[in-house]
């Protein structure tokens, strides 16, 4: 993944020790507050994995229109509810 630096890695040696500290706490503090979402909204996971197997079944030549079309489904909601609540009651 090149992410917004182009595929460069970026130079942390021109920011203070006390700058790479506050990064890396930066860093810590917002996995542990993206883990702590993902643990409550078991949905997120249950939505990525659908999107994933239907990409990797279908193999759309457009995966933006894709997307769009299955992120903006009407049904959406019933069916990854439907799956959220089945896997709630399986653990």
């Amino acid at each position: 993944m090149s992410g917004k630096s182009g595929g460069r890695k970026l130079d942390l040696s021109v920011l203070s020790a006390e700058q790479q500290a506050k990064l890396r706490q930066f860093k810590i503090k917002t996995r542990i507050d993206n883990e702590q979402y993902l643990i409550s909204h078991p949905e997120v996971q249950q939505l990525i994995g659908d999107f994933l197997r239907d990409v990797l079944l279908e193999r759309p030549a457009d995966i933006h229109k894709f997307a769009v079309d299955h992120f903006t489904n009407p049904n959406l909601p019933v069916v990854t509810g439907s799956k959220t609540q089945i896997n709630s009651n399986m653990e």
